[in-house]
């Protein structure tokens, strides 16, 4: 069985257009909050920085909770209806989201009210990734298959990277042109699909009903396990204090640097490039050469280097050394947790074990966001970074007491370059 290559490239460009949808929105709503504080809203002013969190949060939420529910659609109905509705989904809360500042008529609180709408759409219809996943695996053979999933990963990381750096040239020449363009974007690879993508699921390998939908289900895997709780802590960790900055970071640099929409989508874009560079290839160099216990540590030491830097650098061009050392801790960090779960629990585990993490650090998109931007409104604009500081050093110090062993352990390097060495010795 071969890789069907026409499906596969359609399955790359959605997900591409739809993280390059939400690359192009994301740094720019702070600046739609902001715009609704120069109405004269002061509840809005005094709690700038939550409520872009709570718009941040209220995507994370609703993903979670329909998730499972999309899973087990495309699992009865199959996974070509369930992309085109997602997509669909995607593009209309894109289309909100850019005609949000015209109910301004109606009042601040009416935009606000219009923003949250947008982003629990997306959140509802969010299930493209997913669906991309489950058609993958339905037209590659096993042995093949995480070549076809390695395109997922590839087109995440260069929507994200070119995203914000086309919703930042887009902004200034408005504020809502980027997301009609995210719109019109996602509206053509509907088009596309409908009219060329096969379905990948028989009718015959469908299921006759519809799975458990309760996304709590998914937790049941990891709780509890003390073989993985030390990683899982760091994981947990990691993805709380990520998330929190993701969705604080404009809010920060507009009011500690002045930085506009276009500054901050092209520190975003620099993000995403560093993100796809290590993860796409430094990584796989690396775990050979130092073992993943040893990058999971050192990825967490370097994102806490990250947030000191972040919380107490006096000029904003440094933002883009202290986020690069953000994005590659948490590109050695996140794979090689991932991979000692992993490793911890039997094979016939592993699918609900990771599920269940992957659950979890959903939940931690919902909360960190929230808990970023109460502390920066209550505390100051540092206080996330500080915090983020706290948590993730704690983490890898925790880390580093469970993993002892496996940090002391010879890598296959190590192993190869030991009897090289006595081979020397012995002919000097």
């Amino acid at each position: 069985m071969k890789l069907q290559r026409s499906p596969l490239i359609f399955i790359f460009l959605t997900v591409f257009i739809d993280l390059l949808g939400v690359g192009i929105v994301l740094p720019l709503l702070p600046f739609y909050v902001k715009l609704i504080e120069e109405s004269g809203t002061p509840w809005l002013a005094a709690n700038h920085a939550l409520i872009v969190g709570a718009l941040v949060a209220s995507y994370s939420l609703f993903q979670f909770l329909f998730a499972p529910i999309l899973g087990g659609l495309s699992d009865r109905f199959g996974r070509r209806p369930v992309l085109l509705i997602s997509l669909l989904g995607a593009a209309a809360s894109y289309l909100l989201f850019g005609l949000a500042d015209s109910f301004r008529v109606f009042g601040a609180e009416a935009v606000i009210a219009v923003l949250f709408i947008s982003r629990i759409i997306a959140g509802i219809t969010g299930g493209s990734i997913s669906a991309a996943q489950a058609y993958i695996a339905d037209v590659t053979p096993p042995e093949q298959r995480a070549r076809g999933l390695g395109l997922i990963g590839a087109a995440f990381g260069l929507g994200f990277m070119f995203g914000p750096a086309i919703g930042g040239a887009l902004s200034t020449i408005s504020l809502s042109l980027p997301a009609f363009a995210a719109a019109a974007l996602v509206l053509t690879s509907v088009v596309f699909g409908y009219f060329k993508l096969p379905e990948s699921l028989p009718a015959e390998r469908r299921s006759t009903r519809m799975q458990s939908i309760n996304p709590f289900t998914r937790l049941r895997g990891v709780l509890g396990r003390d073989a993985i709780r030390p990683l899982l802590l760091g994981v947990l960790l990691l993805n709380f204090a990520f998330a929190g900055l993701q969705s604080n970071f404009a809010v920060f640099a507009n009011i500690r640097f002045g930085f506009g929409p276009a500054d901050i989508a092209f520190v975003f874009a620099f993000i995403g490039l560093m993100a796809v560079v290590m993860q796409g290839f430094l990584i796989r160099k690396l775990v050979p050469r130092f073992g993943e216990a040893r990058l999971a540590v050192t990825g967490l030491a370097l994102m806490a280097s990250s947030f000191a830097l972040i919380a107490t650098i006096p000029a904003g061009w440094m933002l883009y050394p202290a986020t690069a050392l953000l994005a590659i801790g948490s590109g050695m960090a996140t794979p090689s947790l991932t991979s000692l779960i992993s490793r911890r629990v039997s094979p016939q585990e592993q699918g609900s074990v990771l599920g269940g993490v992957q659950a979890l650090n959903s939940l931690m998109m919902v909360v960190g966001p929230l808990f970023a931007g109460a502390a920066f409104d209550l505390v100051g604009p540092a206080a996330p970074y500080l915090a983020g500081l706290l948590l993730v050093s704690g983490a890898a110090g925790v880390l580093a007491l469970a993993l002892r062993p496996e940090l002391g352990r010879r890598t296959p390097l190590d192993e190869q370059r030991v009897p090289a060495e006595a081979e020397s010795a012995v002919a000097q």
